[in-house]
């Protein structure tokens, strides 16, 4: 089982930059694929990027602004988010997946806000 905890989250102009944390818990964190999700008030919870043995994922919105990566050795996922638009305001999740299997661990979220 592994434990995600978001960082990183805040308030940031339209145009600007943030990069979210997420600490994992765990020996065996690099056996498992990454994720970061988000949901907007009054929305559903949506993809946003993966890291999978099978290749890095987008959703289209984040195409080319977005970056997901990792350090193993740290036990970290980063979400680096560049030109940040405000349809991009959620709270934004961690999560994590064994193997093929669906995301089915997630932490606690940490809200990015991006003013207009």
């Amino acid at each position: 089982q592994v434990q995600l905890v978001e960082s990183g989250g805040g308030l940031v102009q339209a145009g600007g930059s943030l990069r979210l944390s997420c600490a994992a818990s765990g020996r065996t964190f690099s056996t498992y694929a990454m994720g970061w999700f988000r949901q907007a008030p009054g929305k559903e919870r949506a993809f946003v990027a993966s890291l999978r043995r099978t290749g890095t994922f987008y959703v289209d919105s984040a195409k080319g602004r977005f970056t997901i990566s990792r350090d193993n050795a740290k036990n970290l996922v980063y979400l680096q988010m560049n030109n940040l638009k405000p349809e991009d305001t959620a709270v934004y999740y961690c999560a994590a997946a064994l193997g093929q299997s669906n995301f089915n661990y997630w932490g606690q979220g940490t809200q990015v806000t991006v003013s207009s």
